[in-house]
Order: structure tokens, then sequence, then C-alpha cells
């Protein structure tokens, strides 16, 4: 059952003294900057000699106010009962473990009775902390949804992954193709109503909206790298029967089988060259952005293929991100599909996109001459042909004879194929084969600068991944894994941020002194 509930309406409340109910950190973000240094002062005789990982990231809290937070979820909390947990604390607290490499809460909950810092960095009394079903109630408030998963956990056999060559990427097991999905997006685009759409809105409002007003990420033209990767969540799928076919003897049976993560299956980690069972992880990251800050993200399961992860994910970010507007789109060769060129084509988008060799990168053009691998025509005589200019009105590029010298007016070639002065001119108009006809060509100094940004995708997974140990969660369910990610996600964009010049944080610890 889905639980939405409008998120930035006022709310009222006529009974005497249940506004002390609501979940609000007292005196706002400079309540929690004094209450960080006196308690410090009070458990440590000297709080800058605490280890430099540790005062980084408060340095970051101090500067951040979360307390927007608190307004952002206060319908997600009940009138009444005993008083909740601020979610700012609750959230710094989240981030604090993540940044320190501690990948359980239940770990987290024992340090922070144990090392004062902890507790005092996320906005708690030593000795008051929250327990782990007060971090288990955290993250079901900011899912969406009553189930921890979004799909059903008794679903037929999933289809298994083929084992590709070696170097190579799986082919996709689902019968819809990269066209027919992005027609069926066009018509319809995915629904707000997503379980993680609230995880969403306090990512939007307390993270990416700040690096868009610092000025690391233009929404008005903004340039977006997309690629998947892999993310183990367990050795091997985990399911049960719930018939008795094989008892009778059939061991294949398509009947429904209880998957303990149904949005989970079995996949090909090309990277490590062997099968994982978990989720194929979709980030778009902004690559003109020189802290390769992610964007957008979806969990796909683990044999969707890129292509299709790339569609999916796209047009659920227009739908949360209506005003960004997207100018280029940086992509492997996994998205080399014509229907992802007509469609960038038709929004104004330019695509820049390597060429996948199996899907033919040497076509004939105008029964003359033949458009090489990079997008450059070859002449008669097997030369590649020279730039000559473009004509972004037309949408088309120029190209001319190789060997005719301009100034002279010579052509160098044993055998002409034009009676022409200059030798033959061909252009490449981008209407006749958008996916080998670029605007820049391919081979361009122009077009190798904009590509070389996609790793910015490459450098944002492993971030996520290794620096923030997305697997070392180790999580059962949707819900933890989404709220995870986020997390990793809010964390980069914070220390992505410039701090003051003089810490502010350090020198109100020695002013306390």
């Amino acid at each position: 059952m889905w639980r939405f509930a409008p998120l930035f309406t006022e709310v009222t409340f006529c009974e005497q003294g249940a506004t002390s109910m609501l979940p609000i950190y007292p005196g706002g973000h400079m309540a929690y900057q004094n209450f960080v240094v006196e308690q410090l002062r009070n458990h440590y005789a000297n709080p800058a000699e605490l280890p430099d990982r540790l005062l980084d990231i408060a340095e970051c809290f101090w500067e951040k106010n979360l307390t927007g937070i608190d307004t952002l979820m206060q319908e997600c909390y009940s009138r009444f009962g005993p008083k909740p947990r601020p979610p700012s604390c609750m959230l710094r607290s989240v981030l604090l473990s993540i940044a320190l490499g501690v990948p359980s809460y239940t770990k987290w909950v024992e340090q922070m009775k144990t090392v004062p810092a902890y507790a005092i960095l996320s906005g708690f009394k030593f000795g008051d902390t929250p327990g782990i079903g007060t971090f288990a109630n955290f993250f079901s408030r900011l899912w969406q949804l009553d189930t921890s998963n979004i799909q059903p956990h008794e679903q037929p056999p999933k289809r298994k992954v083929k084992k590709p060559k070696k170097g190579e990427k799986a082919e996709s097991v689902e019968i819809l193709t990269v066209g027919e999905l992005i027609q069926q997006l066009e018509k319809q685009a995915p629904s707000e109503k997503q379980p993680y759409a609230l995880l969403f809105k306090v990512f939007k409002q307390e993270f990416l909206d700040e690096s868009t007003a610092r000025g690391l990420i233009n929404p008005s033209a903004l340039a977006l790298s997309g690629d998947g990767t892999p993310v183990a969540t367990s050795a091997q799928q985990r399911k049960m029967r719930l018939c008795k076919c094989k008892e009778q003897g059939i061991s294949d049976c398509s009947c429904n089988r209880y998957f303990s993560q149904p949005d989970c299956d079995s996949g090909w980690d090309s990277h490590r060259g062997r099968f994982y069972n978990g989720y194929a992880l979709y980030m778009f990251t902004a690559s003109d952005s020189e802290n390769d800050l992610p964007v957008f993200p979806l969990l796909h399961s683990a044999s969707r293929h890129d292509a299709l992860g790339f569609a999916n994910t796209f047009f659920t970010m227009k739908t949360f991100l209506p005003d960004f507007t997207v100018s280029k789109l940086l992509l492997d060769s996994a998205h080399d599909a014509m229907p992802v060129y007509e469609y960038c084509r038709k929004n104004h988008i330019v695509p820049f996109i390597d060429l996948n060799v199996k899907r033919g990168i040497k076509q004939k053009y105008k029964d003359d001459f033949t458009i090489g691998g990079d997008g450059v025509p070859v002449c008669l005589a097997g030369l590649k042909m020279r730039h000559d200019g473009v004509e972004l009105a037309k949408r088309r590029s120029k190209f001319r004879c190789p060997l005719t010298n301009r100034i002279s007016g010579v052509c160098s070639c044993e055998n002409p194929c034009s009676s022409s002065k200059f030798g033959p001119t061909v252009h490449l108009a981008m209407k006749d084969n958008p996916r080998l006809i670029n605007i820049p060509p391919r081979d361009s100094a122009e077009w190798e600068t904009e590509y070389a940004a996609r790793t910015s995708s490459e450098r944002c997974n492993k971030r996520i991944k290794n620096d923030f140990n997305l697997e070392g969660g180790h999580h059962r369910c949707s819900k933890m894994w989404y709220c995870r990610l986020y997390a990793t996600m809010m964390l980069q964009h914070l220390v992505a941020w410039d701090l003051p010049h003089e810490s502010a944080f350090r020198t109100a610890l020695k002013a306390a002194a």
C-alpha cells in the first residue's frame, strides 16, 4: 500500500501542547553548533586533537544546516505520543556512519554508546542515543511504501543471463527493445509516486539545490554522463519453491517461487568477469562538474541491459527534475542505438555516444562514399576526407578531398574522382543517419574533449561503491539499499562544497577552551 502525504503544506494543531511532539530540533542550526562545541569540550580535554577524518566531516556538518529536513518530514510523524528524534539528527548520524566506514547500523548504535564524539556530532547527547529500532523507523518513514520491496515476493522463475564472450556485456533478457521502451515512456511518463520519492526530495532540497546554488551544477544546460554498475547484494538468489512439482519429478517447472529479494536477480559483471546477484545501479552524473556530482540514480534488476536502464532512469529523472534542461548526453557503446539518437535530435540534445562495432560502423552514403566508424566519409580511393566546416542551420558537416591543396587548387590524387578544381565535396546531414553523422564529428578535437568527461560516471560510481562502501551494507530489501544509496550521494555533494578558508568549527573549539 502506498503512503503519500502532502509534504510542503502548513501544519496547524488545535490540541494544546501537540506542537511539542513535532520532530523539530529546538533552536535550529545555531543551537546544534553550540551544542556540539559545548559537549565536545565536556567530554574531551582537547577536541582539536580528534582524528582528522572525524573533524573534516564535523566541519561539513557545522556549515550545512540540515534543519529543513525536520520541516519536510513533519507529515511523516504522529502528533501524539513520545517526542521523536529530529530527522536532521538521524540523517546526520547516518551520513557520519557511512563516512566513517561503519556499514552496520547495529554496530553504529553500539559505537555511539561508547564514543562520545559520534553521538555529539550526530546531535544527540552522549548516553541518550537512538537504538536500532529508531533507525529502522526513520528509514521506513523515508520509504513511501508499506512493503520493503517494490516487487512482490512471489514471482515466476527469473530468466537467466547468458554468459557473454570475454570482455563483452551480456545481452538483454527482456523482449522489449530500446525503441519500444522510449516510445512507451514518451507516451506515459513515470509517476512521481515512487517509494523513494521522499528520499529524493530530501536529497534535492538539501544537497542538489545547494550544489546548484553554488554553481557546481548548471540546471539550464545540464551535461549528463550515464553509466550502469553492478551492485552485489548476495552470493546467489535466495528463493524457495511454493509448489510440489519437484516431489513429482518435475524440476524445471514454471510455478511461482518465493524470493527473499524480489527486486534482484542474477546478472553478468563484465568488469570482474563473473555472475552476481543483486541490482544494476544506473547513475546520471553532472559531467561538467569538477566533482563528478551525482544527479539521479535508479536501481534496476541485475539482468537489465544498460540501454534499457538508461531509458527508464532518464524519463524518471525528467519526472522528478522537470526544471532541469539536458543539453548533452555522454554515454558508452552500450547505448549505441538509433532510437537514442533520434530522441536526442528531436529534443535538441547533443549525443556523445561511442560506437558499438557489433552494430555496424561502415555504411554506404549516396552510392559514392562510405561513412567510417568515426563518422568521417571515406573517398573512393579509401582515404579519410578532411573537415571543411559545419553548417549549423542545416545541421550538416562539410568534408573535402584530403589530397587537394586549398591554396593552389591542385589535387595530387593519381585517379581523381571529381572534375572539380578542389576535388569532391561531401555534405553529411544528421537527418540521414544521426547515429554515424555527428555535430561535432567523432574524430574532431571538440568531440574527444567532450567525450572524455564521460568518465565522470565511472568516478562517481567508484566513490559510491569503494570510498563509501555501498555494497558493505548487506541489506535484504530495496528500502535499505535506496536509503544507503542516497546517503552516499548526499555525502558526495557535502564534501564537494568549499569550506571557509578559516575553519569556523575549529575556531569555535579553540574559543571555548
